[in-house]
């Protein structure tokens, strides 16, 4: 990309998938000025190299940790629900309409976005989900043996 190219990008919306992004850059007026395939690996490099911006995501897996290091490299980093982005959907679905519409879904005065979730948070959110996995296949062992047991923590405990 050139210098150019850098200084008239203002809004960036990336598709994130397993293995590659797909990038979409609108300039002010929302022109699309950048419409590129990265892998994973050349997400953060490249976008350290442009002038800060703001760049929006869909809230997905891996979503808020790519969000906190954009923030650390000066961009106004955000993430918004999926289901937010679909009515700026045009055409058939592919990855690079997604970004587009991602890109042009964050320009709206009334988006809503969702909080980018420090590593804390992640970590209790996991703990949280396993602990309930746990409860709920010890109930189902205990099920298998004939003893029934209400849902929660608090009626294995007492058990």
């Amino acid at each position: 990309m050139s210098q150019k190219l850098n200084a008239a990008i203002a809004v960036i919306g990336i598709d994130i998938g397993k293995n590659s992004f797909h990038l979409v850059g609108h300039d002010p007026r929302s022109a699309i000025v950048l419409r590129q395939k990265w892998s994973r690996g050349q997400v953060e490099t490249r976008l350290a190299n442009l002038p800060p911006c703001l760049i929006e995501m869909e809230a997905c897996v891996g979503a808020h940790h790519l969000s906190r290091r954009l923030q650390r490299l000066g961009h106004d980093a955000r993430l918004m629900p999926a289901k937010h982005v679909r009515p700026y959907s045009k055409g058939q679905k592919n990855d690079f309409r997604d970004a587009d519409a991602i890109a042009e879904a964050v320009q709206r005065p009334t988006m809503k976005f969702v909080a980018t979730k420090t590593a804390d948070q992640l970590d209790l959110q996991a703990l949280h989900r396993v602990r309930g996995r746990l409860v709920n296949q010890i109930r189902a062992f205990l099920l298998e043996r004939g003893i029934a047991v209400r849902q929660g923590i608090g009626s294995i405990a007492s058990f």
